[in-house]
């Protein structure tokens, strides 16, 4: 199969165009190839085309490459724009990993609105994906590979030549005399997707030609099946639906057969945090979270998130802080009021309602949190009561118990932030009051 503009524009058809085409050219042979035809192409799109190029300064050539990037664009007359990152792998984590990363989160910030990032990974990159997958013990989502289309920052992310190889690249980089940037690490077999292109995928090829072809129909057999799997977590999870985005009914989901259970949760974890857990948390999750006691407390911790039970429901929360029970911040209710956990207090004045304010004069009030023991009298019931059967009550999960702020007027209890006002300080008809509000700031990832 060749590769020509003409077979670059048939494929970018088949999609709806895009607010303009960003194309991300690394200066490579694969990117550039991609970044000569769109510009060859121009006149025939119905919107404009630009080019970006992440400079990852890890190569001591890389402000030379970002410069010649830029003039290579200025050659074809495309507008052109220069991000920078710092790829640097933290310990123990994957160099390819983090440079990826990395690039790709800063041309997700930048990526215009509506607009569609074009990639120049082609069939042999997806074999190697497919490959990686495998040894890996990937699933069905990750022998998918790559994607051709997916959405991407404000806009999406297109990869127009998943079709094509990369001798088709290259014969198409020699006919029009292009010349590209070679990085070094990429001939570095100490990174895995070095050593499949440059040991392994030679070798299969010399015995099985079509390997890449081979790899690249997989991993099209492979999205389909995850498409399909997809659809039915959906079913389910409709289903199973909990009172928030981030809670499962576990009733329902408890009676769907186990393999149905695991690709409900997969693809709700999914949604909601963008990434899935390995197949020992997965496991851990519905047989210590979800298979648990009613009245017990389990949490699976994974990355920054956290998997809880609580009743009949599974909650996805996302890593905080707990705050310290013995720390009490003074609080002038002037302004906001963020905690240590992220979340924000605010005041706004009112009449007849909140915390009068003849009752906190003019010294504000004090910010603490759970310590054991604190009773209130909220307004209404008439006598005291203790804070855990308050919460139990209201059917307030014990994780967020303790995060709760209690608003303390004189070292007194006077009011639980967002809930309730205790008696004695509950401002009089037509009285100035203080109405607290406590703002979250959305517990799911």
């Amino acid at each position: 199969m060749t590769f020509s503009p003409l077979s670059l524009l048939h494929r970018l058809q088949q999609f709806p165009p895009p607010a303009g085409y960003q194309v991300a050219f690394s200066g490579g042979m694969d990117s550039h190839v991609l970044l000569h035809a769109m510009a060859g192409l121009r006149d025939r799109l119905p919107v404009s085309v630009g080019a970006v190029h992440v400079n990852h300064g890890l190569q001591p050539e890389a402000a030379r490459w970002d410069a010649r990037c830029a003039a290579v664009c200025g050659a074809l007359g495309l507008a052109y724009t220069g991000l920078s990152v710092d790829a640097r792998a933290g310990p123990g984590d994957s160099p390819e990993a983090a440079a990826r990363a990395a690039r790709y989160a800063a041309l997700a910030a930048w990526l215009p609105a509506g607009h569609c990032l074009l990639t120049a990974q082609h069939r042999d990159d997806q074999a190697e994906t497919l490959l990686l997958a495998l040894l890996r013990g990937g699933g069905v989502h990750g022998l998918a590979a790559m994607p051709a289309c997916d959405r991407f920052g404000a806009g999406g992310r297109l990869r127009p030549l998943l079709d094509v190889g990369r001798d088709a690249l290259r014969a198409y980089a020699e006919r029009q005399r292009l010349e590209w940037v070679e990085d070094p690490s990429n001939f570095d077999t100490g990174f895995d997707r070095n050593y499949l292109r440059h040991r392994v995928l030679p070798a299969l090829r010399a015995r099985w030609p079509a390997v890449s072809r081979s790899l690249a129909r997989s991993a099209a057999h492979q999205a389909a099946a995850a498409a399909l799997l997809d659809g039915i977590a959906q079913q389910d999870l409709q289903a199973a639906a909990g009172a928030a985005a981030n809670q499962l009914c576990l009733p329902v989901l408890a009676a769907l057969p186990v393999i149905r259970q695991r690709n409900a949760v997969r693809g709700w974890l999914r949604q909601l945090s963008g990434t899935t857990p390995s197949t020992a948390v997965l496991e851990r999750i519905l047989q210590d979270v979800a298979g648990s006691r009613p009245d017990a407390q389990p949490c699976v911790h994974w990355g920054g998130c956290e998997l809880r039970r609580y009743r009949d429901a599974l909650y996805l929360l996302r890593r905080r802080p707990v705050p310290d029970p013995a720390r009490r911040l003074a609080w002038s209710l002037g302004r906001p009021l963020e905690l240590p956990d992220g979340s924000v207090l605010s005041a706004q004045r009112c009449s007849g309602q909140g915390i009068g304010c003849s009752a906190i004069g003019s010294g504000g009030v004090g910010v603490g949190w759970r310590r054991g023991g604190e009773r209130c009298a909220p307004v209404g019931r008439g006598r005291h009561h203790a804070l855990k059967k308050l919460f139990q009550e209201q059917g307030i999960p014990p994780w967020q118990r303790t995060r709760i702020p209690l608003i303390y007027v004189d070292d007194r209890l006077a009011a639980v932030a967002g809930l309730w006002v205790c008696e004695p300080f509950q401002a009089g008809p037509g009285e100035p009051g203080v109405l607290i509000r406590w703002d979250d700031r959305a517990p799911a990832p």
